[in-house]
C-alpha cells in the first residue's frame, strides 16, 4: 500500500478514537470554500467541490454548516471575513524526512507562525522552496468499498482503466492513478456500481525514506501535531511506513 494510504489509515484509526468532530468540520468546510472559490458552486461542474461535499456527508456535517461554507466561497456569506488562501509549506522532520504541509487560511501570518512553532517544538525546520517538493509526485487516490463484490474484479477493472497501483485493505481497494485520470477513474468505477468512499489528489513520495522505529515515531508525532492546527489541511511525508511499523503505531 502506498505511504499516503497507510498514513490515511493511521489517521482514520486515530479519528475513530478522538472523534474531533469540530475540527473535522472546520477542515472540510474550508475545503468546500476553496473549491467554490476556484470552480464555482455547482458540484456538477466542479469535481473538487463534489468530492468535498461527499466528505462532508460522510462525516455527517450539518447541512447549514455546509451551506455557510458554500456561501463563503461565493462571497455571499454575512460577516465571513477574508477569503481563504491555499499554501504549501516544505519542511524537514527527524533524520531529514521530508514534509509537505497543505494549508488553507484566512491569515498567512498566523498560519506560518503556528506551523513554525509546531515544527520547532519537535525538532523540525522549514525547508527552502522546492527542496522537498521534488521528492513527491501528484497522483489521484481513490478508496473503493468492496462490499459483497470480488475485490480482484475491482482491481482488474481499475488496472484496465489505467491505474498505476492497486492494493486491498480492510474491505476496500485503494487505487492510485495519474492525477489527470482521477475524475475519469472515479466515474468509471462508480458507473460500474462500486461505492467510492474517497477520491483526492495527493502527494506521493517518489523515494520513501525508511527510519528506525524511534525516528519514525517522532516523524509521525510531528505530522500529527501539524494536523492538529486548524489551518493545516493535510501533511504528506517521505517516511516509508512498513507493515510492521503500521502495526506498532496502530497498537
Amino acid at each position: 500500500m502506498s505511504g499516503h494510504s497507510k498514513w490515511s489509515q493511521i489517521k482514520r484509526q486515530k479519528a475513530a478514537n478522538d472523534a474531533k468532530r469540530g475540527q473535522l468540520y472546520t477542515k472540510i468546510g474550508r475545503e468546500i470554500t476553496v473549491a467554490v472559490q476556484g470552480g464555482g458552486a455547482d458540484p456538477g461542474g466542479n469535481f473538487r467541490l463534489e468530492q468535498a461535499l461527499a466528505k462532508a456527508r460522510a462525516a455527517n456535517m450539518p447541512k447549514d454548516t455546509i451551506e455557510r461554507s458554500i456561501q463563503r466561497g461565493t462571497g455571499g456569506g454575512p460577516g465571513e471575513g477574508a477569503s481563504l488562501t491555499e499554501l504549501i509549506y516544505e519542511a524537514y522532520g527527524p533524520a531529514g524526512v521530508g514534509l509537505l504541509i497543505e494549508v488553507v487560511t484566512d491569515n498567512r501570518n498566523r498560519a506560518v507562525a503556528e506551523v513554525r512553532n509546531a515544527l520547532t517544538n519537535l525538532g523540525g525546520t522549514f525547508a527552502d522552496s522546492g527542496s522537498v517538493a521534488w521528492q513527491f509526485e501528484v497522483r489521484g487516490s481513490l478508496a473503493v468499498e468492496v462490499g459483497d463484490a470480488d475485490p480482484e474484479e475491482v482491481e482488474l477493472m481499475a488496472i484496465d482503466a489505467g491505474a498505476l497501483d492497486v492494493e486491498q485493505d480492510n474491505g476496500a481497494v485503494h487505487v492510485s492513478t495519474p492525477a489527470a485520470d482521477l475524475a475519469r477513474m472515479r466515474r468509471e468505477l462508480s458507473d460500474a456500481g462500486y461505492r467510492i468512499t474517497s477520491a483526492d489528489l495527493v502527494h506521493e513520495p517518489t523515494t520513501p525514506m525508511p527510519l528506525d522505529a524511534a525516528e519514525a515515531a517522532r516523524a509521525i508525532r510531528m505530522a500529527e501535531a501539524l494536523e492538529e492546527l486548524d489551518d493545516v489541511q493535510r501533511v504528506y511525508t517521505t517516511l516509508e511506513i512498513s507493515d510492521d511499523l503500521l502495526a506498532q503505531i496502530a497498537s
